[in-house]
């Protein structure tokens, strides 16, 4: 990639021009002319000068480049993360100084400064800065000590203080010296990535901001997990959708995110919960933006403004936001909460704008690109250097694997006792070439004159020591290790898709969404949908759907409800809500399915398949995934002999009567059994044994003589 020029190269030239001009009488503009007679007098016969030129200085062309140099130079190399690794000049350098001096301890700050400023020549503020705010997101760069406080907008302390090394998942991702591609530094004295091997799109995972000459950047944190999930997706051929997470929490309504485009906005806000009187607010995750320390500042000004009332603000902000609002007697806390919103950064507006520079032809150039587009980009970026990496590694192997064998051949046919009596270095290379002639036909690829040297610099005790078993057995090893990356290689989808879901299982632990969606929005939404959708289901033919006036009515629902159904067979599903879907046969309940909602509480019998006992469970169902089938019995092909759904655990049946078979042998067959030894426990338990012989009916016993 040919290297741009800076405005500091064009501005020597462009003196140097101005000093041979100012020296050269011969390119010197001559002097003005007091009438177009003399002008014409002074022209060479027939050359015209035109009226707009003739006064022209002779740099003022040159000057009229050097802002779009300048902004060229801004936008490319200073505030724009590149997309091939998400990252701007400064951070890349960062990365890469801290690769060279890895050792797995933490370095000074100050010596990772210093030893940065031979790739950067901007000056060290500006790499502690961008070195702090790599830190303070912890993806890539782990931090020891006092690096200041994102939520508190404290500053980190002196660069001599404090202590960072490389993440093992910036290692996993980034580097791959194999794969880079280099430049020479500023000064000439070293090489620099252009963009490092980066297989994760980690301008998504850390958000990227920054301000250029005539644009500007903006994209939006996401979740680790979500990139992965979508990442996987994407190359399983499957829609995905992204939506960012900030670090701070807070709701946030993502209706006009627009993909991360210019044009779009989202909406985020503060989480206020009531304080322990009624005359408190605590506020505990902010807002996107914003710190504790300028929620307060716009808290005290709206206040002094008239816009709300209060007494004063309390910040207890330590690892975990917690500012308590102190309310004034008979103040109303929700029209207060309301206010808050309204008139303080407890809610802010942001406008997303995702500006990334991408490679084109050789040249770098800005594009304004959706969020979704960068994540393809990212991924096929990857799987373009994850294969990279095997090809590498597969001429390594062949490599090795021509050498070890040459190294046999070389050995067990003693071709080594042929140089005993030459005197002359040609003569020694001659015979060992002679002497491996027959032997060529067990190589894969020609024997090169750097092969035979190195055959020459074997040891006399490495000869002796030969071991041809464990020579075969090394060959051997080469020889599967071959084939592994040949079939990875064959299937490098497949390959890069376990990449990812590796890489997400080592990484991802912990790493939970912070900003939930804007439950406001969702609570209306789901208000006006409710009176339109009526959900109804066929028991006998397995189906569930809306407005079936011919089948039997269930309850009112949603466009964004999930419906939970059991079958007889003691199979569960949950689905979203559509005009016709089939759930299975013999449904024996339905219900509107809430994963943060209270609990429905279940009571199962179902005589197992394998073993014909009758087995009794009380559960609960926590989460599941989308159109994917449970089964709640322990073995296939059972049967639900009784079941029972209730939203209150109080309510569960305690006793119930069971009437078994009356072809079997049981002395007793008809006994009422006691469910209280069953404990609610998860979806997947066994169950209690209650017969082991085939159960006719289970009634519920609701008092003395009664049955349900």
């Amino acid at each position: 990639m040919p290297k741009r020029k800076k405005p500091e190269d064009d501005q020597d030239e462009l003196l140097f021009d101005a000093k041979a001009a100012k020296e050269s009488p011969v390119e010197s503009t001559p002097p003005p002319v007091s009438s177009a007679a003399e002008a014409d007098e002074n022209l060479p016969a027939g050359e015209v000068v035109a009226e707009e030129t003739a006064g022209e200085a002779p740099l003022e062309g040159a000057y009229r480049d050097w802002f779009l140099e300048y902004a060229s130079y801004v936008i490319l190399d200073r505030a724009v993360p590149h997309l091939h690794d998400g990252l701007k000049p400064v951070q890349r350098r960062i990365l890469h100084t801290l690769f060279t001096k890895d050792d797995g301890r933490f370095h000074k700050v100050a010596n990772i400064v210093g030893a940065t400023m031979a790739f950067h020549p901007h000056g060290d503020a500006s790499i502690e800065a961008a070195l702090v705010g790599i830190a303070q997101r912890s993806y890539l760069i782990e931090p020891q000590g006092n690096f200041g406080n994102t939520l508190t907008g404290d500053g980190a302390a002196a660069a001599r203080y404090i202590e960072a090394r490389l993440t093992p998942f910036a290692r996993d991702v980034l580097f791959n010296p194999k794969t880079t591609e280099w430049q020479q530094s500023y000064d000439g004295r070293a090489k620099e990535p252009i963009t490092l091997p980066a297989k994760f799109p980690l301008v998504l995972l850390e958000g990227a901001e920054g301000i250029a000459v005539g644009l500007s950047t903006k994209i939006l944190p996401h979740n680790f997990n979500d990139l992965c999930r979508a990442s996987i997706n994407y190359l399983q051929g499957k829609t995905f959708r992204i939506r960012p997470d900030f670090p701070s929490g807070g709701t946030a309504d993502f209706s006009d995110y627009n993909d991360g485009k210019r044009g779009g906005k989202v909406k985020v806000r503060a989480t206020i919960k009531p304080g322990e009187t009624k005359y408190l607010l605590a506020i505990t995750e902010l807002a996107h933006g914003t710190t504790t320390t300028s929620l307060i500042d716009s808290i005290i000004a709206a206040n002094n403004k008239g816009k709300l009332k209060i007494k004063h603000v309390d910040d207890n902000t330590a690892d975990k936001v917690e500012i308590i609002v102190h309310l004034p007697q008979g103040a109303d806390p929700k029209k207060v909460k309301q206010q808050l919103y309204a008139f303080t950064n407890c809610q802010m507006s942001i406008s997303p704008s995702a500006c990334t520079i991408e490679t084109h032809e050789g040249r770098d150039r800005p594009v304004f690109i959706g969020v979704s587009e960068i994540l393809k980009r990212s991924t096929d970026r990857t799987v373009d250097l994850l294969k990279l990496e095997l090809e590498i590694k597969l001429g390594e192997l062949e490599q090795q694997w021509h050498w070890d064998s040459l190294e046999r051949i070389f050995i067990e046919e003693r071709i080594y006792r042929r140089i005993e009596k030459s005197k002359t270095w040609e003569n020694v290379l001659e015979e060992i070439r002679t002497g491996l002639a027959p032997f060529l036909e067990r190589l894969k690829r020609a024997v090169t004159d750097e092969d035979i040297t190195r055959l020459t610099e074997i040891r006399i005790k490495r000869i002796s020591a030969y071991n041809r078993f464990k020579a075969d057995e090394k060959i051997k090893k080469i020889e599967e290790d071959i084939k592994a990356v040949q079939h990875d290689l064959k299937h490098l989808v497949d390959y890069a898709i376990n990449w990812f879901e590796t890489l997400q299982t080592k990484y991802g632990k912990g790493r939970k969404r912070r900003t939930s969606f804007d439950e406001i929005e969702q609570i209306n939404v789901a208000k006006v949908v409710a009176t339109n959708q009526r959900l109804y289901v066929d028991r006998e033919g397995g189906f569930i759907g809306r407005n079936w006036r011919q089948h039997e009515f269930v309850t009112e629902v949603s466009e964004i409800d999930m419906i939970l159904c059991i079958m007889g067979d003691g199979s569960l599903k949950v689905t979203k809500i559509a005009d016709k879907v089939f759930m299975g046969r013999n449904i024996l309940h339905v219900s509107v399915f809430k994963k943060d909602g209270p609990p429905e509480f279940y009571t199962l019998l179902y005589q197992d398949k394998k073993s014909g006992k009758c087995f009794a469970k009380r559960f609960t169902v926590g989460g599941v995934t989308r159109d994917k089938l449970y089964s709640l019995t322990a073995s296939e092909g059972s049967k639900v002999v009784y079941f029972d759904a209730t939203k209150n655990e109080e309510a569960m049946p305690d006793l119930l009567r069971i009437q078994l078979s009356g072809r079997c042998k049981a002395r007793v067959k008809d006994f009422e059994y006691d469910l209280t030894e069953a404990k609610v426990g998860t979806r997947g338990a066994k169950g209690v044994t209650v017969t082991k012989y085939p159960v006719r009916k289970v009634t519920k016993v609701l008092g003395i003589g009664e049955e349900a």
